[in-house]
């Protein structure tokens, strides 16, 4: 598929998912490339007047920048702890709309906003869907840097081939919460309540992105149109 082909997908997918926002809504912004067409297409809507007083609640520091670059009014979760709507993207969906996320390294931002969120929206393109999660996508784990070498073991004795995510540089990747992401890869998961309960268990894993039991809605775009399920 060719990258306008891709482009044209996550924006239909977007549009299909900003249609659900209201006048008045405190909204949920999801970071990744699918999730900034959505900021995109609220941007459009304020500007002509078609959305009025709506708070965006960023969930990385990328987010809260193309957002005020957009003109969209943002707000934070002390001054609103509950949320009408997120939309936010994933790297994978499987059938019972559990999804991986932390490509960009932005997964435990947006699980905070998602748990916090009366509706977690998640749009994608239909290369997102999978028949188990971990069959396209390593797991993203975020982890202290104290103790990085015990968490790497850890992990690969759950039977993950773990890799410590770097930048172009080759230096280590760091969250917005001055984190380590290691990409984990489980292949096809089985059981991936089980992965997730094994990873929570563990002192320093500060969070995982196994969305298992938070999405609400999924917007799937593809050539032959978007499609709406919810849970």
């Amino acid at each position: 598929m060719q990258i306008q082909e891709v482009d044209a997908l996550k924006r239909q997918a977007a549009e299909a998912a900003v249609a659900h926002i209201e006048s008045g809504m405190v909204v949920g912004l999801g970071a990744g490339s699918t999730a900034l067409k959505a900021l995109e297409c609220i941007a459009e809507r304020l500007a002509v007047g078609r959305l009025t007083e709506i708070l965006g609640v960023p969930s990385s520091e990328q987010v809260a920048e193309d957002a005020r670059r957009l003109a969209i009014p943002l707000t934070t979760l002390d001054c609103h702890p509950r949320i009408d709507l997120t939309i936010d993207g994933a790297d994978e969906v499987d059938p019972q709309l559990r999804v991986i996320k932390g490509g960009g390294g932005a997964l435990l931002r947006e699980k905070i906003v998602a748990q916090a969120s009366e509706r977690e929206m998640i749009i994608v393109d239909e290369r997102k869907l999978s028949a188990r999660l971990g069959e396209k996508w390593a797991l993203p784990v975020e982890v202290l840097a104290f103790g990085l070498r015990a968490h790497v073991e850890y992990i690969e004795r759950l039977g993950a081939a773990v890799q410590v995510r770097t930048v172009p540089d080759g230096s280590q990747f760091r969250t917005d919460s001055g984190n380590l992401i290691l990409d984990c890869q489980f292949g096809p998961m089985e059981d991936p309540e089980c992965i997730a309960g094994a990873l929570e268990r563990r002192a320093g894993i500060v969070e995982h992105g196994l969305f298992l039991d938070l999405v609400t809605d999924l917007v799937v775009a593809s050539p032959a149109g978007t499609q709406h399920l919810t849970r």
